[in-house]
């Protein structure tokens, strides 16, 4: 297997965990979040340098439904990234603290909302590449037949992630925070630290799960009709 390919894997693994971990502000603290996300950032860096080519071609060719909603969700999470990084300017406490603004309700508010707003997008984005990972996974470990039992175990793991993401959800106070509200009901990593990230992987399990499905179901249908 390509070398590089697996390297800009393992660096995309690392931004999404990055990621993840910035969401526990209340568990590290301010400056290791800033951190974190200055890291993440930068390895988003490298991952646009390694997709250049992808974004020099975006007006080349015409492209069928399935490619021109993965150009729209890509420019979606690359807007959501520029705005999780002009509010974190503003806001931030350790890293830029010389460029915060004295009244920053407004940012922090949007850097909240818009931050599990791009876990989600995240998630869809990872959803569109699924069978590439899959298959990627099915080579390192080298599964080169297919087999209904296990197939029919990962389906069923995937449901139950996919139920446990619609708990998670409730647990975890999404709606709110999605419609960019403010709440003092914060997690608390005091009792449970390994429960945040597992209602957070949860909710990014189900997204992944209904846009893989979904796409399954398109490509079907397209063939059907075809």
């Amino acid at each position: 297997m390509n070398p590089v390919f697996l390297l800009r894997l393992a660096l995309d693994g690392v931004a999404a965990g990055l990621l993840l971990f910035a969401f526990s502000y209340y568990w590290q603290g301010n400056a290791a979040h800033e951190v974190a996300g200055l890291s993440m950032f930068m390895l988003l860096m490298v991952h646009g340098a390694f997709h250049r080519r992808w974004f020099a071609g975006l007006a080349k060719a015409p492209r069928a439904r399935r490619g021109k909603f993965n150009i729209a969700l890509t420019l979606l999470l690359l807007t959501g990234m520029l705005v999780l990084l002009a509010t974190s300017l503003v806001i931030s406490e350790t890293v830029f603290a010389g460029l915060r603004w004295d009244d920053d309700f407004t940012a922090r508010r949007l850097h909240a909302g818009g931050a599990y707003w791009l876990l989600l997008v995240v998630a869809i984005h990872l959803g569109l590449r699924w069978p590439l990972l899959m298959a990627t996974a099915s080579r390192l470990f080298g599964i080169t037949q297919p087999n209904r039992a296990r197939t029919a175990v990962l389906r069923s793991i995937t449901l139950g992630i996919a139920v446990q993401g619609l708990i998670s959800a409730q647990a975890l106070n999404l709606r709110d925070k999605l419609l960019f509200q403010m709440s003092l009901d914060w997690w608390d990593f005091g009792a449970s630290v390994a429960g945040f990230f597992g209602h957070c992987l949860a909710v990014a399990g189900l997204c992944i799960a209904v846009t893989h499905y979904a796409m399954r179901g398109l490509r079907h249908g397209q063939r059907m009709a075809a």
